[in-house]
């Protein structure tokens, strides 16, 4: 069986070295290449042509993402994981977002980088257990800012109004505003939420954490 080929990435020489070590270790795999930077990395990638390439996300000047999202222009089916301590939600949901195949944390231990390393090689995408649910927060959380941005400040105080079972006159009188604009705001929330009458609308504003 051809051993899986790999680069590996990262600024810090000492974990760089002792990385390529424990990958020597390890018969399946052969190190073709090596790289203390993003820049230095990509000729580097580009004359080794690896398998996977192990990479770190905080390095100077050109760090893990932007180099990530360099190499997916020249090497769009090129397998890269991240290998970093960060825990951080936006180097997390970049580092997915720019098309990175998995992400470990670098206190992993080796048989688990082993196995990682192997489910990426056959096209699976990995994420390190501690960050799996740091990474579905960020995603709802992003969903629900989301959410909030699919209507206006009126329409989601209509909406609450609604909530309450609140007929139309109680609301414009609650918010001071006609029953004819009342009824406007109902139209575009229904309209803007895809749904039929005031109770889908609540029930859908309740799914969406926007009541």
């Amino acid at each position: 069986m051809s051993r899986i080929r790999l680069v590996v990435v990262d600024d810090h020489s000492l974990f760089r070295r002792g990385l390529i070590s424990l990958l020597e270790e390890m018969t399946e795999f052969l190190v073709v290449g090596e790289a203390s930077s993003g820049q230095e990395a990509l000729p580097v990638i580009e004359n080794s042509r690896p398998d996977i390439i192990l990479l770190d996300i905080n390095m100077p000047n050109m760090d893990g993402i932007q180099t990530l999202s360099a190499i997916r222009k020249t090497r769009p089916e090129q397998k890269v994981l991240m290998l970093t301590i960060s825990q951080n939600d936006d180097d997390l949901i970049g580092a997915i977002v720019a098309g990175a195949n998995g992400y470990l944390l670098k206190n992993t231990e080796p048989e688990i980088l082993r196995n990682t390393i192997s489910q990426v090689s056959t096209g699976n995408s990995v994420l390190s257990p501690e960050i799996t649910e740091k990474v579905l927060q960020a995603v709802r959380r992003s969903q629900s800012d989301r959410n909030r941005g699919l209507l206006s400040e009126r329409e989601v105080e209509v909406l609450k109004c609604l909530a309450r079972g609140q007929t139309t006159a109680q609301i414009a009188n609650g918010l001071f505003i006609s029953e004819n604009t009342v009824k406007t705001h109902i139209r575009h929330i229904l309209e803007k939420m895809e749904v039929n009458n005031r109770a889908e609308a609540v029930a859908r504003a309740a799914q969406m954490d926007l009541i």
